[in-house]
């Protein structure tokens, strides 16, 4: 099944029932009205010279005319190319990366996608979602053209998205996602969510994170059900429109469901219709999912998933966890299959460490990077360079990046550890461990904490020393004020890591 299918079929279903909402502007189109627009600007696209297999960059905020240049994209049998507004800097990288023949883009961003268009020399013409520009045509203008689309292609095995790497190891990728398995996958995710056509899915991240896509996006139209996107969050602004729309499903990452919880306790209770959450761009601290739990009554829905895979290796219930389970991340789902492999690409021991690999419905490749498609999908697996362990019942416990774990006293340390249990302190909202080369050929390690008030290092020292297998006398405790952030919302290690060693 091809992606933009969930609109049209959504139209035949539901035509009048609400397809898209965009917070800022308080617009919203119907089913019937979104395959509307989706075929005018498949007609513009491909007017503009545009066809199966072109790459059609996308770099914007979140909002209406961004989801209906994706599908629009995916209707003429394009690739769509999401770059995340936070990457404006690296646009020439981006550019030269897919050479776009096509770029959508808002107006706020016209010196740096101007910049990076004419580095290229790849792209034909530039689409202002704002109204025309100098250089550059009106998105607008184009919709009211209505010009005739071309017959879809109908590939299911077409290449639909690039769904780009955060960059964590080494320049960001472009994971080239396929209409089907990506269509299996936002199904399934669906089923595991009990998603019905009832719902309606809130999502502020970013538009260009496969997460929001395979959480958000697709397993609610998948069900002729509601997707909502927000393009400026704020904790007070966020709460009250989760309120407003009548919102079912919260999609978010840790932070941002952090904001969520903090305005639930300050407004006495969690928005009225709200029955869920799901988390997903990085681990989430064991106090956020356990206050979901006891004190807004509420499942935080954790996920772990990458972009290579356009869905998920695992996702947890839309149930209150319980202890048994409850540092896990989730089960497998039943489109793909999880193990966890050694170093010669056999399974290990349940309950053993290892890296967590994937067959079955992953990406296609890198776009444009055959040694480094060689390289993660070698053996016919999709090696996703995590550590995790799976217990007997076949639930997923991740330990960390195999790149983040550190060698201390010949012993090898999992940050993720040390982190947990430093978030479990009272005062302490964030974690983070790294380490720096000791010249021995091992770490030292250094842990930075962020709270509301001034940390007692000695008490947190202490108050870990008995929660992991680890001698912690090597590890210095740093507070800083804030962690620097990927796009995607994780903690910037890279960037930890290079700011401790300028400071010794």
């Amino acid at each position: 099944m091809l992606l933009h299918q969930l609109l049209t079929d959504g139209a035949m279903r539901r035509p009048d029932h609400t397809a898209f909402h965009w917070v800022e502007r308080e617009k919203s189109l119907t089913y019937a009205q979104a395959v509307e627009q989706v075929e005018a600007a498949a007609g513009a696209f491909h007017d503009l010279g545009a066809r199966k297999g072109d790459r059609i960059t996308i770099f914007a905020h979140n909002g209406m005319d961004y989801l209906i240049s994706m599908f629009a994209a995916w209707r003429i049998g394009a690739i769509s190319a999401l770059v995340n507004v936070k990457f404006a800097d690296e646009l020439d990288y981006y550019f030269a990366d897919h050479t776009p023949t096509l770029v959508v883009y808002t107006h706020d961003k016209i010196a740096e996608v101007k910049a990076a268009a004419e580095a290229s020399g790849a792209v034909r013409h530039l689409i202002c979602m704002d109204g025309k520009q100098d250089g550059a045509l009106s998105f607008p203008e184009l919709l009211d053209a209505k010009l005739p689309p071309p017959p879809d292609p109908g590939d299911e095995a077409a290449i639909a998205h690039l769904s780009y790497t955060s960059g964590t190891t080494g320049q960001p990728k472009g994971a080239c996602l396929a209409h089907e398995p990506t269509q299996t996958a936002s199904a399934v995710i669906g089923e595991r969510l009990r998603y019905s056509r009832d719902d309606i899915s809130f999502g502020p991240s970013a538009l260009s994170s496969s997460y929001q896509l395979v959480a958000n996006v697709l397993p609610p139209l998948r069900n002729s059900a509601t997707c909502i996107v927000m393009k400026d969050w704020t904790p007070e602004a966020g709460y009250a429109a989760v309120r407003k729309t009548g919102a079912t499903i919260f999609v978010g990452n840790p932070p941002v469901l952090a904001d969520l919880l903090e305005q639930s306790r300050v407004h006495g209770g969690a928005p009225a219709t709200l029955r869920m959450s799901t988390s997903g761009g990085g681990p989430v601290p064991p106090a956020l999912k356990r206050a979901w739990r006891d004190e807004l009554k509420l499942p935080l829905v954790e996920s772990y998933g990458q972009s290579e895979i356009g869905g998920f290796f695992a996702l947890a219930d839309p149930v209150l966890p319980d202890d048994a389970h409850f540092g896990a991340v989730g089960r497998p789902l039943p489109d793909k299959e999880v193990r966890i492999l050694g170093a010669d690409d056999q399974e290990l021991p349940i309950g053993q460490p290892g890296q967590v690999c994937l067959r079955g419905g992953f990406m296609t490749g890198y776009w444009g990077k055959p040694d480094k498609t060689a390289e993660t999908l070698s053996g016919g697996w999709l090696h996703s360079g995590d550590v995790g362990q799976m217990s007997a019942e076949g639930y997923l416990t991740m330990r960390g990046r195999a790149s983040e774990l550190l060698r201390v006293g010949g012993e090898t340390w999992f940050p993720r550890d040390i982190e947990e249990a430093m978030m479990l302190i009272e005062g302490i909202r964030d974690a983070a461990v790294v380490g720096l080369d000791d010249g021995d050929g091992g770490h030292r390690p250094i842990a930075f904490v962020t709270g509301p008030g001034k940390i007692d290092m000695a008490q947190t020292l202490a108050g870990v020393a008995d929660k992991t297998p680890y001698d912690l006398s090597t590890l210095e405790i740093r507070q800083i004020d804030e962690f620097p952030m990927t796009p995607t919302g994780k903690i910037a290690k890279a960037t930890l890591r290079d700011q401790a060693a300028a400071s010794n």
